[in-house]
């Protein structure tokens, strides 16, 4: 099986537990998930049901207490910390609700920073960030730095910065939280864009409107998947059916 044919996302039956004291707590129960490549899933939960646990599981900030997290064909577990940041690095962009940009350094300096770890020659990474922040329609405002920006132009600029290392997964952490009505339209019109032009796209949100402009939406309860519903389609399966992995639990 080649690259472009391995789920970009594959996980099989984790369990994450946190011990805190006297007390174990199961965050996740045995989760098990595929995500094809060019999909667009939006996860959803109330609090205390795994939602975040699994982001940080698929962003791997977080390791699974069991199971097995194979992300763009590479198995997580196998990595050792250097290993595991550089993939973060490569295959991961991550946009988070509070956009997390360095303030006082222009647009274009915040979206170069995943090159300059990657090691690219400075040519290169000016190139590739500003077609990146071109793609979110941010071509003016290379100079800008992020306090002169508003809310929505900051969230298209850390989309640039997730984009710019062409990573397999786009991950979002409720990206439109902070915004308005406008820049909220704004900016899940660029992750249609973006998913149309073939990218993986992962969103994190707690808003039904949002989440409807996914093309999946799985739904989390108790550390489960409770549900997993093609948008599009109009079908449901419980606890993954077809979707979830062969061989798991």
């Amino acid at each position: 099986m080649t690259r472009r044919d391995q789920p970009v996302i594959r996980i099989e039956n984790v369990v994450r537990t946190y011990v805190m004291g006297q007390t174990r707590v199961r965050a996740l129960r045995g989760v098990s998930l595929l995500i094809e490549r060019g999909e667009y899933v939006a996860i959803m939960g109330p609090s205390g049901s795994g939602k975040s646990t699994l982001m940080n599981t698929l962003g791997c900030l977080d390791a699974p207490s069991s199971g097995r997290f194979l992300l763009d064909g590479v198995d997580v577990r196998s990595l050792d910390e250097d290993d595991l940041s550089d993939l973060r690095n490569r295959k991961i962009g991550f946009v988070f609700q509070g956009f997390n940009l360095v303030p006082k350094i222009s647009a274009l300096t915040n979206v170069e920073l995943p090159l300059i770890y990657a090691g690219l020659s400075r040519g290169a990474r000016r190139h590739r960030a500003t077609r990146a922040l071109q793609a979110v329609g941010m071509g003016e405002r290379l100079d800008h730095g992020s306090n002169e920006l508003s809310g929505g132009q900051q969230q298209r600029v850390a989309i640039a910065r997730a984009i710019v290392t062409n990573p397999a997964l786009i991950l979002a952490d409720e990206p439109t939280g902070n915004l308005d009505s406008r820049s909220t339209a704004d900016v899940l019109k660029i992750f249609e864009d973006l998913n149309g032009s073939g990218r993986t796209v992962v969103m994190i949100t707690h808003e039904d409107d949002v989440a409807e402009h996914a093309d999946r939406l799985v739904r989390l309860g108790d550390g489960r998947i409770v549900s997993d519903v093609s948008l599009e389609l109009g079908q449901a399966t419980e606890e993954v059916g077809a979707r979830r992995p062969v061989g798991s639990a």
